[in-house]
């Protein structure tokens, strides 16, 4: 049954607005304790921290002398300026915007991987596509510009003759959470997107959104960390033994929803309800859990190969280099 979009998605942004917590663990609870903050998104691909945070992996890897809170984010730039101005001290992200923002010369470090896959470009019933040759002229929606999805939408519509608007092609972009694409794919807003999981799912089979590419077509859909753990490296050197505990407890949710799969189902379904007041089914938790691998891998060869799209594609000014970007040290 069709929800009221127009409600959800207003629930859903004030939500998004909301903190489960402010401050991090350079500042105290308020007893004494320190405060630890982890951010995440309440998408599929993000479920390492839904897990974590329902079993207290975090709290039992920590033990009493910290104290810690979650944050939710819509996209990933509101989650790395989160991280450079310390309000979280680290979380699970896409990995485009950390690539972005390091680029940039923001503190970040990836430490683990969380996720791989999820993403499928999809088109609206109302659009009338049916391929991808047919997206020519199209409005295509992501999370952000320069976001994964973006990189790998097009990264893959290039070997098409396809390209944004904002690189001199014929395909117009706009941003906007994940939450709304089916009200704007209803109004006829827009007629694409690439969107992660569970909205996939959520389109295709509640609003008969076509999927015309697939999480293992689409470019870097099953090599690319679709979300990553990341900290501060200023954390690392002050607190290492914070940041083992932290990734140790990540590790182990990781292994939980590798050996609890439907219990995880069930922690993510009540944990995406409470953040975005809908509750989604069974069926498009099944289907969008098919196109996610969950694990703790970060193939750095890859990241590269991905950040050497994002400049082809002008969304790095520079030619990157990420070899200090990732920290691998702490994943057993």
């Amino acid at each position: 049954m069709k929800k009221s979009w127009l409600a959800v998605s207003a629930l859903f942004l004030l939500l998004m607005g909301v903190l489960s917590g402010c401050g991090s663990s350079s500042s105290g609870s308020g007893d004494g304790k320190e405060k630890v903050v982890i951010g995440y998104f309440p998408n599929i691909d993000h479920v390492p921290a839904m897990v974590a945070r329902e079993k207290a992996l975090y709290e039992k890897a920590l033990g009493e002398e910290y104290t810690v809170e979650y944050k939710t984010f819509p996209d990933g730039g509101a989650f790395m300026t989160a991280l450079k101005t310390g309000d979280i001290d680290g979380g699970l992200v896409g990995p485009a915007p950390v690539m972005n923002n390091y680029s940039s010369g923001a503190d970040v470090k990836i430490v683990a991987g969380a996720s791989s896959g999820g993403t499928v470009i999809i088109a609206s019933k109302e659009s009338g596509i049916s391929s991808v040759e047919e997206l020519d002229g199209a409005t295509f929606i992501t999370p952000g510009i320069g976001c994964t999805h973006d990189v790998q939408m097009e990264t893959f519509l290039k070997d098409f003759g396809l390209t944004s608007a904002r690189i001199g092609g014929t395909l117009k972009h706009v941003t906007g959470n994940p939450a709304q694409y089916a009200g704007m794919f209803e109004s006829k807003k827009v007629d694409a997107a690439a969107v992660p999981e569970p909205w996939a799912s959520v389109l295709s089979i509640e609003y008969g959104a076509k999927i015309l590419v697939d999480s293992n077509e689409i470019s870097y859909g099953t090599t690319l960390p679709n979300t990553v753990f990341v900290t501060t490296g200023k954390l690392i050197d002050e607190k290492k033994d914070l940041v083992e505990k932290l990734v140790a407890a990540h590790q182990e949710s990781v292994a939980f929803i590798e050996g609890n799969p439907e219990e995880s189902k069930e922690i993510a379904i009540k944990s995406i309800k409470e953040s975005t007041n809908q509750e989604l089914s069974k069926e498009v938790v099944d289907s969008a859990w098919e196109r996610i691998r969950f694990t703790n891998e970060v193939d750095a060869k890859v990241i590269q190969e991905f950040a050497n799209s994002s400049f082809d594609l002008k969304f790095l000014k520079e030619k990157p280099d990420f070899k200090d970007l990732i920290d691998t040290q702490f994943i057993n």
